[in-house]
Formats: structure tokens, C-alpha cells, sequence
């Protein structure tokens, strides 16, 4: 299934996308599980799924606002340096271990969103990633149970304030303006695909390519992603991963370049979608 979660006559709401139309539950199972996270939680997707196909409700997608796929995650952790690609363009050694980082929920942002560039930094930069959200919660999850593990899967924008993600050796400043990370356009059921290395992630700005890369080159792969953060924090159904972005940063691009106010930036993952925003500048 294709979920996502709107924006309906000023209620929050979720559903599921089948080709051209928009179903949402009926009212008495959105009572019971008000959004996604309590879905996930409530082990309930298949019961959706049934729902919707007996009783869903058709939604006029022209009426509605997209919100972030999953607007509420418990944690949002992403990993950083992830690709060798990135990781040779930053001119960072290679680590043992993953990389991660932290965002507030309040960055993330939706697909169509107008994402904002703080008017006092110039370095607004792109980073196009694989995000996937938890299903099941657990602790001390190997390896080869790590895709148990998982719900689906989304595309994710970790853009970037580049110079204040620099000030100090943290990158926290640079990954936490507000809605600077679009999560979207719908989060893609993990039955729906079989083999994640396989999907390629591709990152556009005005229609130019800019990232382009396997998910199979990911450094630390999922299952590993999974069994690390689960060793010293629980992850819990609604968590999201981000797993980091390819080679192709426009900072680090000689001359540098980075996103202004009207480009339109797309990150496009097979299978999962293309995640569109516009970029403007705060007031």
C-alpha cells in the first residue's frame, strides 16, 4: 500500500493511494487509530487494508494539504556519510560505525511544501536520502531479523544550512531549521518491496541530476542500521531512519552551488515516489 497523512477541511487525516484516488477509513476505525503511528502501533496495517477495501472513503485530492508522510515519528534519526561517494567528496575517513544525528519533528515538511531558506545563510543545500520507518518496535534487533522490523519505506530531503551545520564539530544547528525536511510523498508498504538495494535514489534541482546512486551502496546497510541503533536506544512503530545521502551535495561542488528562492528541488526514489518542494525565503 501507498499511505499517506493530509490535511482535510482542518482535520489531520490518513489514507491510502490507489492509482488515481484517495481513500480514507471510515470514522469509527479513524476514532480508534487517529493516525499513522497509532496504526503502526495497533500492528494494524492489514486491518486497514481491509478496511479500505471494504469501506474507504473517497477523498478529492485537490481538497486536501499533504502533511509529512508519518507527521509525528517518536524519534528522527539520521545517519550521516553513508555513501562512499559522500563520504570521498567530504573528504572525511571512513568509520567503524554509523554516523548518526537527530532532527525535531517540527523540520519535517510535505511533499509540495514551499521549503524555506533562512534569510541570513546563502548555503541551502539539498541531500536527497532513503528514509524507512519502523513497524515493530524491538531492542537488540540482529541483523537478519531487521526487515521484520520494518513497516515501509519513504523518500526524505535532509536539507541542509550548511554553515551553521558547521559552527562546531556538531551538525545539529544546520539539520534542525523548521520544515526544512520534506517526508514523502507517501510511505511505500514494505510488502511492496521485495528487495530495497535494488531501488535507485536520483536528486534534481530545476530538472538537473544531481545525486544519483543504488541503494546498495549504502555503507551501512539497513539490517546493520537497525541492529546499531537498536543496541542503545528502543525503537519503537512510527520511528523514522533517514539513511543518508549519495555524492553530489551542491556544497561540495566546484563552485559550490545551492538552492534559492523558486528552484524546485525533487528526490525521486523507484517505487517510492518523486518528493517535490519549492524553495522561498524566510521573512
Amino acid at each position: 500500500m501507498k499511505l499517506i497523512s493530509f490535511i482535510d477541511a482542518g482535520r489531520p487525516l490518513y489514507g491510502v493511494v490507489q492509482g488515481q484516488r484517495t481513500l480514507r477509513p471510515p470514522a469509527e476505525f479513524l476514532s480508534r487509530l487517529p493516525d499513522l503511528r497509532a496504526v503502526l502501533a495497533a500492528d494494524a496495517v492489514s486491518e486497514l487494508a481491509q478496511v479500505i477495501a471494504e469501506a474507504g472513503v473517497a477523498v478529492d485530492p485537490a481538497a486536501v494539504k499533504a502533511l509529512p508522510v508519518l507527521p509525528n515519528p517518536g524519534k528522527l534519526i539520521c545517519v550521516g556519510l553513508n555513501y562512499k561517494t559522500h563520504v570521498a567528496e567530504t573528504r572525511r575517513a571512513d568509520s567503524e560505525y554509523p554516523s548518526l544525528f537527530l532532527r525535531f519533528n517540527d523540520t519535517l515538511a510535505a511533499a509540495d511544501d514551499v521549503v524555506l531558506r533562512p534569510a541570513f545563510s546563502e548555503r541551502f543545500d539539498w541531500e536527497g536520502e532513503l528514509a524507512f520507518v519502523i513497524g515493530k518496535g524491538g531492542r537488540h534487533i540482529p541483523q537478519a531479523q531487521a526487515f521484520e522490523h520494518i513497516a515501509g519505506y519513504a523518500c526524505f530531503n535532509d536539507i541542509s544550512v550548511r554553515d551553521w551545520q558547521r559552527h562546531t564539530h556538531q551538525f545539529t544547528p544546520g539539520k534542525n531549521f523548521p520544515g526544512t525536511a520534506p517526508f514523502g510523498p507517501y510511505l511505500v508498504t514494505r510488502d511492496e518491496i521485495p528487495d530495497v538495494t535494488q531501488l535507485t535514489l536520483e536528486t534534481r534541482v530545476n530538472g538537473q541530476v544531481m545525486q544519483h546512486a543504488g541503494i546498495a551502496d549504502l555503507i551501512f546497510d539497513i539490517p546493520v542500521l537497525v541492529e546499531y541503533i537498536s543496541r542503545f536506544t528502543p525503537l519503537s512503530p512510527g520511528d523514522v531512519i533517514a539513511t543518508g545521502t549519495p555524492g553530489g551535495v551542491g556544497d561540495r561542488r566546484v563552485p559550490p552551488l545551492y538552492m534559492k528562492e523558486g528552484d524546485l528541488v525533487e528526490v525521486e526514489i523507484t517505487g517510492l515516489g518523486v518528493l517535490r518542494n519549492r524553495i522561498g525565503t524566510e521573512a
